[in-house]
């Protein structure tokens, strides 16, 4: 099996911390496997070289300086791998074996990279471990670029993709992707398996566990998994990420019906979402969407639910003093954009919504998420709306 193992900044924070890490790739080599490392600088050196930048410094400059916690880490990880008979070798920007290539426009080139690293993987295939700068690349004229923050992840995660790897290994301080934060949180326990779709709307909403950056390279067939640097094995263990990230462009099949409750400072009143929600849950009425307002809460249903829907809305809306009316929209058809880039591309709700405006085409409503884009458009204009957005996206 061939396998990138990332090792983030906490995973080799001390020399106890970095013979651990040894002993585990020295473990996966001696069992038979192909192991490629990634390793972050050594815990908080990136912040603390960052601190004591103080002048202006350039672009190039900032990186060369900033290189330099990964440039200690892969020569301290390689260094103990050689002390446990492992053949390794440390790869850095500058040298000729080193693997990740940006364009003029700080974007990775794709095809130099694959070319590069399919290299590297054959290096691998006889013997050899390469250990890896993670965060850094290099431009054609060989000047030192970044990835960005978490961008050991995404250099782990690249890596496996282009040099078809089997699967990727996130070593961390955690003991995978938790149900919830154990600093905050008592109870929380690691899960087993989680979707990149589910793991990447929490990572754009603050979960630190893998960076966002790097589930764009996940595919179907590259397994990713995320252990705790304390489990000292590679090869079990941890949370299983699955699937990949797809843009999608999806139009609900059926027409949907717009209820809107309405009531005096509904934004300050705990209890309304769950009180309105929880009346039509009672009743088996799958809730599409929610939006809210300052003053109202909107519910998108089936319309085959309509009058069932508003009747119960009424109900909790004469029960409750805070509430004042409920009111019914229909002919709605939604539409979806999901997309790993949106989040990332500074214009992309605009850029959708653009062509429906030039077109006349009224929206109803616009819900955004970290990763998708839903519009309400009229029932008669769902198809032309499709069309211009397939355009687009």
């Amino acid at each position: 099996m061939r396998i990138v193992a990332k090792f983030g900044g906490t995973s080799v924070a001390n020399g106890d911390r970095i013979n651990r890490a040894a002993d585990s790739i020295a473990a996966a080599v001696e069992a038979g496997h192909e192991v490629a490392v990634v390793v972050s600088a050594m815990g908080g050196t990136t912040d603390h070289l960052l601190d004591q930048m103080k002048f202006e410094a350039n672009e190039a400059d900032r990186a060369e300086i900033v290189s330099m916690g990964e440039r200690t880490s892969v020569r301290m990880l390689k260094g103990a791998l050689e002390a446990r008979d492992i053949d390794a070798e440390f790869l850095e920007p500058g040298r000729p074996e080193w693997p990740i290539i940006t364009d003029e426009y700080g974007e990775v080139d794709v095809e130099e990279t694959t070319r590069r690293s399919q290299e590297c993987a054959e290096e691998m295939a006889g013997g050899m471990v390469p250990v890896i700068t993670g965060f850094l690349a290099q431009d054609h004229e060989g000047t030192i670029t970044t990835l960005g923050r978490g961008g050991s992840d995404t250099t782990a995660v690249m890596l496996g993709n282009y040099m078809d790897a089997d699967e990727v290994v996130i070593v961390t301080d955690v003991e995978g992707v938790m149900t919830g934060d154990p600093n905050v949180v008592e109870g929380a326990r690691n899960v087993g398996e989680i979707t990149v779709d589910e793991l990447r709307n929490l990572s754009f909403r603050g979960a630190e566990v893998v960076a966002p950056s790097a589930l764009r390279y996940k595919s179907g067939d590259l397994s990713v998994r995320v252990v705790h640097y304390q489990h000292g094995d590679l090869l079990t263990g941890g949370t299983s990420i699955e699937g990949e990230f797809e843009n999608l462009i999806s139009l609900h099949e059926r027409e949907l019906v717009c209820l809107t409750a309405a009531g005096r400072a509904i934004r300050n009143q705990p209890g309304i979402l769950s009180q309105l929600s929880g009346a039509l849950a009672d009743a088996d009425i799958n809730v599409e969407t929610v939006s809210s307002g300052m003053d109202s809460i909107s519910f998108y249903v089936d319309n085959k639910h309509a009058a069932e829907a508003e009747t119960l809305l009424h109900e909790e809306v004469v029960a409750d003093e805070t509430l004042s009316s409920v009111t019914e929209e229909e002919g709605i058809a939604a539409i979806r954009v999901t997309g790993g880039e949106l989040q990332s591309q500074e214009a992309a709700v605009k850029d959708i919504l653009d062509p429906l405006a030039d077109q006349h085409i009224y929206l109803h409503d616009v819900i955004t998420s970290a990763t998708s884009v839903s519009m309400f458009v009229p029932w008669e204009k769902r198809e032309e709306a499709l069309d211009l957005i397939q355009d687009v996206v």
